[in-house]
């Protein structure tokens, strides 16, 4: 059974860090490009981050030099480390896995709840 969990989400002062995990089973693991996307109330899911097959990252420009993406492959868990964190950085958080190979398909995680607030 193909299965992505993500944790570690929760309540945190603005300025504070999370750091998220997205653990993949009954795949392989490498053969997938990991993405973080996140959605708050009323608006639209958004891609926040992402590292290929290969490691490379990119970031939407609103969490660039603030988050950082990161795999490891032996554990098969993609990570998203959350530093800086501010009120619209609340949202729900997703992971999503999309196959390099063909036939091309791709995989949600279940969220996680974050939420920044003093």
């Amino acid at each position: 059974q193909v299965q992505f969990v993500e944790s570690g989400g929760g309540l945190v002062q603005p300025g504070g860090s999370l750091r998220l995990s997205c653990a993949a089973s009954g795949v392989t693991f490498r053969n997938y490009d990991m993405n973080w996307y996140r959605q708050a109330p009323e608006k639209e899911r958004e891609l926040v981050a992402g590292i290929s097959i290969g490691g490379a990252t990119n970031y939407v420009d609103s969490v660039k030099g603030r988050f950082i993406v990161s795999r490891d492959n032996a554990k098969n868990t993609v990570y998203l480390q959350m530093n800086s964190l501010k009120p619209e950085d609340t949202a729900v958080y997703y992971c999503k896995a999309v196959y390099g190979g063909w036939p091309r398909r791709a995989y949600w995680g279940q969220g996680t709840q974050v939420t920044v607030s003093s």
